[in-house]
């Protein structure tokens, strides 16, 4: 493992960093904080061009075959701009399970569309019960003449609204299942869900009685889990490089407010406590960036002890973000408050990414089952001995 960017992802930092300087200002971002869909067709296109859709994915799909560490730099970037949009959703969620369960014949159409920039998806997993565990998935699947048909309902689907297809969890006779289902298929409905960060779109999606043939069955069983969940860590890791690019930003914020602001004829950055309250919000944003750039190299490496790494690093950078947030407010007072000032964006984005591929308790509940696991294996290979 290095302990600095390569060459190569040292340029895409740089690369990323000015191209969604110049492609997508904040006034951008507000602009489609507005509109129904939060999205803009000729910014994802653009994304396309800069390889992003398509870097953590085979050259065979189109796309770059880089590793997890190279996407976490450009997410990094995003998360510094609030990047509005899909790229969660379609790249790292849907693409990783294509990527991990499809056949070839589903990849060739689906995942090489991702790759272009030419499909978006999601993946509809969240039911009443709220839970991220694969495991709980409730919505039902029958099997019909030809094929399958899907009764039920998914709640906190993101960007449903602009999907081309969904990827769709269900329960097959018992086993874990996961289905392609287009947007446009009879018996699908979404319908808008009111979500606390204005730069993402989360939907109600119901399935009533739909039809899907035979060759739409993507996985089923440990298979359909193991890719469900592989999305699922992917996905994390990259929401987790985009809040470490919004600690960074409202770090730098923060300082410059401080730099400006005045009391007592002296720019508030002279007192101490101010001083100290940056200080923090540093140390938070280095810990955070360690622990997400650790995750990612374990994840490509298909390290044992990667799962935990991601959820070690969910839950530190969920935590550091909310509090980043709070210090930015509480330095820059009532102007952190404004509708005009950015601040507030990202406060809001933290609580959402706080939430999304489970909080802080799911991630812990996860650390020390994995710890459980590990302790068993060793007691079941060494017996009394290893006690």
């Amino acid at each position: 493992m290095h302990f600095g960017l390569t060459e190569t992802q040292e340029t895409i930092k740089k690369s990323a960093r000015e191209f969604l300087r110049a492609e997508c200002p904040m006034s951008e971002v507000r602009r489609l904080m507005e509109t129904e869909t939060g999205f803009a067709p000729a910014l994802w296109a653009k994304f396309a061009e800069q390889g992003w859709t398509g870097i953590i994915f085979p050259e065979k799909y189109d796309g770059f075959g880089l590793g997890m560490v190279e996407m976490a730099v450009a997410l990094e970037e995003m998360g510094r701009v609030l990047a509005p949009g899909p790229f969660l959703t379609t790249v790292l969620l849907a693409g990783t399970l294509l990527d991990r369960a499809a056949s070839e014949e589903q990849k060739q159409k689906y995942l090489r569309a991702i790759c272009r920039g030419e499909a978006h998806s999601t993946l509809a997993l969240l039911e009443k019960s709220g839970s991220w565990n694969p495991d709980q998935v409730q919505l039902e699947a029958k099997r019909s003449s030809g094929g399958y048909r899907l009764n039920g309902e998914k709640q906190f689907v993101g960007d449903a609204g602009v999907a081309d297809f969904l990827l769709v969890a269900a329960r097959l006779e018992g086993d874990l299942a996961v289905f392609i289902v287009p947007a446009a298929a009879a018996g699908l409905r979404m319908a808008l869900t009111p979500a606390l960060d204005l730069t993402r779109r989360l939907y109600g999606v119901w399935f009533d009685n739909l039809a899907l043939p035979e060759e739409n069955l993507v996985a089923r069983g440990g298979r359909a889990r193991e890719a469900v969940q592989a999305a699922l860590d992917v996905a994390s890791v990259g929401l987790i490089a985009e809040m470490v690019g919004g600690i960074e930003k409202l770090l730098d914020l923060t300082v410059a407010y401080a730099k400006t602001r005045k009391q007592f004829n002296r720019p508030i950055g002279a007192f101490q406590a101010v001083q100290h309250q940056c200080a923090d919000m540093l140390v938070l944003l280095e810990g955070s960036r360690s622990a997400v750039y650790y995750a990612a190299w374990a994840l490509n490496e298909r390290e044992p002890s990667a799962q935990a790494a991601v959820s070690v690093a969910k839950v530190y950078a969920s935590e550091a973000y909310r509090e980043v947030g709070n210090k930015a407010i509480q330095v820059q007072g009532g102007m952190g408050f404004t509708w005009e000032n950015d601040t507030h964006l990202y406060y809001r984005r933290a609580k959402g990414s706080e939430l999304a591929f489970g909080d802080a308790s799911y991630h812990r509940e996860r650390i020390a089952q994995t710890l459980i696991d590990q302790r068993r294996m060793v007691g079941e290979a060494g017996g009394d001995s290893c006690r």
